[in-house]
């Protein structure tokens, strides 16, 4: 059976960008008659709180967006479906990678990183120590050639092939505080949940090589034949991709303000430029995919 998921991460108010994409999603599971899972991502226990949860839920029901697996509330989510409870299925794939001989230890910080590469992609500085893995202070990175090829599936396309871009060389699979990364735990996620298919912001497009990259390394079959639609993004006033915030583009302003659920959707038409009268996530999705039928 086709699955699909919904995967926010609670790191702030979910906004029309987010909104876009859980609308293709809903469209894409009619389309394939796939049934669609709800995944909050909320590995980041920093950045996660129950106000942002909470806003997931109020914002689906708001905007009326279907889904058929995953929690209701607040109460299922901790009980149930939070990702502490698949840690043991991470460590199991960490402990893999580890076996395998795949992975280096690295005590390298964000600015040290900064300071040697314009673009902070890794420039490779503790491949070859051999810095103990049970040292303080280490993240796990995989390795990856450079040369490296990956397949990626697109949904109604042909199979594409890319090089592993510089952002996602040796990427890391385990932070330094001992929890595994967001590629790793959401690459077991969509194999655990029997995900199908995936749609994706283009910003997500690194993320995507470098999770087939994985899934290839693990291994993970399943994961290496799902489809994925990489979508175009809403561009905030400053021509930036948009980020969660309290702030004019999130859902949870737009329901504070008084605006209907067909009130957003036309927003979010008209900051595409789809000039067409939208309703519904049904409507919004059918003017897009007029534009971009086959995503980025």
């Amino acid at each position: 059976m086709n699955k699909v998921r919904i995967a926010p991460t609670p790191s702030g108010y979910l906004h029309i960008g987010n909104v876009l994409s859980f609308a293709l999603t809903a469209a894409l599971a009619e389309r394939e008659q796939a049934s669609i899972l709800l995944r909050i991502d909320d590995m980041d226990q920093q950045r996660a709180n129950a106000a942002y949860v909470e806003d997931v839920f109020d914002t689906l029901n708001f905007l009326e967006l279907p889904w058929h697996e995953g929690p209701r509330n607040m109460q299922e989510f901790t009980a149930e479906w939070s990702q502490v409870h698949r840690m043991s299925l991470y460590h199991e794939a960490l402990s893999s990678l580890h076996q395998s001989g795949k992975l280096f230890a690295c005590n390298c910080s964000r600015s040290q990183i900064k300071a040697l590469s314009a673009d902070e992609s890794y420039p490779g500085t503790c491949c070859h120590k051999a810095i103990e893995f049970d040292e303080a202070d280490v993240n796990w990175r995989l390795q990856t050639p450079k040369s490296e090829i990956v397949l990626v599936n697109k949904w109604l396309q042909d199979k594409k092939t890319a090089a592993l871009p510089a952002s996602m060389q040796s990427f890391v699979v385990r932070k330094k505080d001992g929890k595994p990364a967001y590629q790793l735990s959401s690459v077991i996620d969509d194999v655990h949940f029997g995900i199908t298919h995936i749609v994706r912001g283009m910003d997500l497009w690194p993320s995507t090589l470098a999770q087939l990259y994985l899934a290839k390394v693990l291994p993970a079959e399943a994961f290496t034949n799902v489809q994925f639609y990489h979508h175009g993004l809403i561009a905030g006033a400053d021509g930036q991709k948009l980020s969660k915030s309290a702030g004019d583009t999130s859902v949870k302003h737009s329901r504070e303000q008084g605006l209907k659920p067909q009130q957003v959707y036309q927003s979010i038409a008209d900051t595409l430029g789809l000039n067409e009268a939208v309703n519904n996530w049904q409507q919004l999705a059918e003017a897009f995919w007029a534009i971009q039928p086959h995503g980025q």
